[in-house]
C-alpha cells in the first residue's frame, strides 16, 4: 500500500514539476518569439530599400507553431508579396469582450488588428492591454495532431477489419496490411518481448500507440509547409510525462528497494540513493529531450542548406545560382537522412520506454538458475 502511494505521489510530483516548467519555457518562448518579431520588424525597416532575405525569420517561421500552415509567398503583377496559406480558426474569450470566433486570415500576417486583437509574432494580444483574453486557437500543431491522430484510428481500424474478417489469419495479408504487420511483428518481438519478458501482452498497445502516434507525425512534419510536432517540446513532454507515470506504475518493491537501499557499503549508501532516486527522473528527460531535440535539429539544417541559396544570391545573382546545385543536393541527402530518423526515433522511445518499464518491473538479484536477465539500457545517441 505504501508503495502505490509512494508511485502516484511521485507521478503526481513530476507531472506538476514539469507543467511549471512548460508553462515558464512557453512565457519565455513567447517573450523571444516578441523580441524577434521587434527585432525582425527594425531590420526591415532598415534594409526596407535593399530587399535582404532574412535565414533567420525563415528558420523561426518553420520550426515554431503559427496559426496558419504557409506553402510559400510569391510577388503578383501588382507588385506586392501574396502568401499561399490555409488560415486556421482563431478562438478566444475575455470577460470584458466574451468569445470571439474568427480565420486567422483577418490579421493579414500580423499587418492589421479585427476585433480587438491583433497578432504579434505568434502570440494573439488584445489591443487594450487592460483586457485578459485565453487563447483557445486551433495552431498548425494542434491542427496536425489531429490529422495524426486521425490517420492512427483510420490505418489501424481497416487493419484490425481485415483481421478479423480472416485476411492475414487464415489467408495471406493483402495491401497495406503487407507493410504494418511486419512492423507490429518488429515491436512484439524486438522491443516488447526482450524488456518485458512474459508482461509484454499487456504493454503492447501503449507501445504501439506511442511508436505509430510518434511516426506518423514524424513523416507528416517532412512534408513542406507543414509543422514540426515531434520537434516541439510541449509534445514531447507530454509523451515522456504519459511514459513516466507507466514506469511508475509499473514498478514493484524490489525496485523502489533498489532505490532507497542499494546494496552498496554504507558510506557511499546517501551519495548512491541520491543518484539512483534522480535516475527516476532523468528517464523519462532524456526520453524528451532526445526526440525533441533530434527532430527539430534534422528541420534546421534542411531550411539552413536551403537559405544558403538565397544569402548567395544577395551577395550576387551569379553565386546564388551557381550554389543552386550544391545546396540542393546536400537537402536532398539530409531529406531522406530524416526520412530514416522518423522511423529512428520512433523506435528508440518506444524501445527505451520498454527498457525503463522493464527495469521497474525487476524484481531481487537474479540466480543464475532463474534463466532470466535484467534488460538493460542501450547506448543509443
Amino acid at each position: 500500500m505504501i508503495v502505490k502511494r509512494v508511485k502516484c505521489l511521485l507521478a503526481l510530483v513530476f507531472a506538476l514539476f514539469f507543467l511549471s516548467f512548460f508553462m515558464s519555457v512557453n512565457a519565455q518562448e513567447h517573450k523571444v518569439e516578441t523580441d524577434h518579431e521587434e527585432e525582425v520588424h527594425a531590420e526591415g525597416i532598415k534594409n526596407a530599400g535593399e530587399n535582404k532575405f532574412d535565414a533567420k525569420e525563415v528558420i523561426f517561421g518553420h520550426v515554431l507553431d503559427a496559426h496558419e500552415f504557409h506553402f510559400f509567398s510569391y510577388k503578383g503583377k501588382d507588385g506586392q508579396e501574396h502568401h499561399a496559406t490555409i488560415p486556421l480558426p482563431i478562438i478566444l474569450y475575455s470577460s470584458q469582450k466574451g468569445l470571439s470566433v474568427f480565420s486567422s486570415s483577418r490579421f493579414e500576417h500580423g499587418h492589421a488588428s479585427y476585433d480587438g486583437y491583433k497578432l504579434v509574432g505568434n502570440d494573439i494580444v488584445p489591443v487594450d492591454k487592460n483586457v485578459k483574453v485565453y487563447d483557445l486557437s486551433l495552431t498548425r500543431n494542434v491542427v496536425q495532431m489531429f490529422i495524426a491522430l486521425a490517420l492512427l484510428v483510420l490505418i489501424m481500424s481497416s487493419i484490425a477489419k481485415k483481421y478479423r474478417t480472416g485476411k492475414g489469419v487464415t489467408t495471406a495479408p493483402s495491401g497495406f496490411q503487407n507493410a504494418i504487420e511486419p512492423v507490429i511483428t518488429f515491436v512484439r518481438d524486438e522491443v516488447a518481448r526482450p524488456n518485458l519478458g512474459p508482461t509484454y501482452r499487456k504493454y503492447m498497445p501503449y507501445l504501439l500507440t506511442v511508436f505509430f502516434f510518434i511516426l506518423i507525425n514524424n513523416i507528416l512534419g517532412l512534408i513542406p509547409g507543414t509543422a514540426n510536432v515531434t520537434g516541439n517540446i510541449a509534445f514531447t513532454l507530454v509523451l515522456g510525462v504519459i511514459s513516466f507515470i507507466v514506469i511508475l506504475l509499473s514498478s514493484n518493491k524490489h525496485f523502489w528497494g533498489h532505490i532507497f537501499n542499494p546494496p552498496v557499503p554504507m558510506g557511499v549508501k546517501p551519495i548512491l540513493v541520491l543518484v539512483e532516486f534522480l535516475s527516476i527522473f532523468t528517464k523519462p528527460f532524456s526520453l524528451i529531450i532526445r526526440l525533441f531535440a533530434n527532430m527539430l535539429a534534422g528541420h534546421i539544417i534542411i531550411i539552413c542548406l536551403i537559405s544558403l541559396i538565397f544569402i548567395f544570391g544577395g551577395l550576387s545573382r551569379g553565386v546564388g545560382w551557381g550554389f543552386s546545385p550544391v545546396s540542393i543536393a546536400f537537402t536532398v541527402f539530409i531529406y531522406f537522412i530524416e526520412i530514416l530518423v522518423a522511423f529512428l526515433q520512433a523506435y528508440i522511445f518506444t524501445n527505451l520506454t520498454a527498457v525503463f518499464i522493464g527495469q521497474s518491473m525487476e524484481g531481487s538479484h537474479h540466480t543464475e538458475d532463474d534463466g532470466h536477465q535484467a534488460p538493460t539500457e542501450p547506448v543509443i545517441i
